[in-house]
């Protein structure tokens, strides 16, 4: 399962607020949703956050092995 929880570390030591990522950069409110429930993403929106965050993806997402996703994606 891909986890977001060093997404949150992240944005918090780039000093980037979630307010700023919906209203300056154009981050859905519903794509914070899945980030804060580990919820599947596009490589679209990773890349998007890589971007506006000035990281890498392993900065935000982590593959936690033997972990089961809380939906099936498909």
């Amino acid at each position: 399962m891909i986890v977001y929880d060093s997404f949150w570390k992240t944005l918090k030591d780039k000093g980037i607020s979630q307010y700023e990522l919906v209203n300056k950069y154009g981050i859905s409110k519903g794509l914070l949703d899945r980030l804060r429930k580990n919820e599947s993403l596009t490589t679209y929106s990773l890349n998007k956050l890589c971007v506006i965050l000035g990281c890498k993806l392993e900065d935000i997402a982590s593959y936690v092995p033997g972990s089961q996703p809380s939906q099936d994606p498909t």
